[in-house]
């Protein structure tokens, strides 16, 4: 199984990738590019849709639509390139945070972590929003992180995961689907930081394995977290063990899916912002998304519910 250029137009930082099951585009978007893009992949027709601030993630809606994270706030979009309409405001101060990696729950809740832009305080938190009836409610689940990522569930809705990026580790709750509740905090796993004087380009990556962003589990549990600057996508088992290690031909993959009529296509987003030159050398695929055939489907895609 090797990894193939699926769009080969770079972005600064792809994020948040879905495929949509009933439409068979697949989604994503360039965070400081501003941009949604979708590709369809049986006819190669590609599509961009510029955005007012920064999205940090999105997700279908099963009304139609999608729901998209902004920096100022959450909103609806009834449409592709439809106007966009603010469900709830950011409930953070704009000027150095904002909404970072997530996606809808089985329930149809939509979650989005924070980031601390700055990066010196753990302020990061991760938010729900139910927007069944007729006031949406934010809330906030989890605190004490600098930057929310890998935020997934396992396939019988028990557990939700969710990484901080620069403590190199990942933890998981027992969730209650019905109550919305979270317990049992436990870190599901982790990894050594950066080593001092570390630069990309060093052989074998200068003993650095780098650090987890986005994630998605498949069909039997595992879960498949992008490791930022170490190159590769690591598998994991429901016990926290890697199993299979797959290098890309980038240092910094973002976030996995999957996708495909059969859920067997591994797709990743990749970054190049604020890359050394010397990498982008290196590796002249960086910010493009990557796709790989895999033996294990993965979980559909959850829709939003209003």
């Amino acid at each position: 199984m090797t990894w193939q250029i699926v769009v080969n137009t770079p972005d600064q930082l792809g994020e948040s990738p879905f495929w949509h099951p009933t439409e068979s585009w697949l989604y994503w978007m360039d965070i400081p590019g501003r941009q949604l893009h979708r590709l369809h992949v049986a006819s190669g027709a590609q599509q961009s849709w510029a955005m007012p601030s920064e999205p940090g993630c999105m997700a279908p809606a099963e009304s139609g639509g999608l729901v998209v994270a902004l920096r100022s706030g959450i909103y609806r979009a009834r449409e592709w390139g439809g106007a966009l309409a603010l469900i709830v405001s950011a409930p953070y101060e704009t000027a150095n945070m904002r909404f970072n990696d997530g996606k809808a729950d089985p329930e149809g809740r939509f979650w989005s972590g924070t980031i601390d832009e700055t990066r010196t305080a753990a302020s990061a938190q991760l938010w729900s929003l139910d927007g069944h009836g007729e006031s949406p409610q934010l809330e906030a689940k989890v605190s004490r992180a600098t930057t929310g990522n890998g935020l997934a569930w396992s396939p019988d809705a028990r557990i939700l995961y969710w990484a901080d990026t620069p403590s190199h580790s990942i933890r998981a709750w027992d969730w209650d689907a019905e109550s919305n509740t979270l317990s049992r905090p436990r870190v599901f796993a982790s990894w050594p930081g950066k080593p001092a004087g570390w630069q990309a380009g060093m052989d074998n990556n200068g003993g650095y394995g780098g650090r987890p962003d986005g994630a998605a589990v498949d069909a039997e549990g595992n879960y498949w977290v992008a490791m930022f600057e170490g190159g590769r996508i690591l598998q994991l088992s429901p016990a926290g063990e890697t199993l299979a290690e797959w290098p890309l031909p980038v240092q910094c993959p973002t976030m996995p899916c999957f996708g495909g009529d059969d859920l067997k296509t591994l797709y990743v987003t990749t970054a190049r912002k604020n890359r050394p030159a010397a990498e982008l050398e290196a590796f002249p695929g960086a910010g493009c998304l990557f796709a790989m055939r895999v033996d294990v489907p993965g979980l559909p895609v959850n829709f939003y519910r209003d």
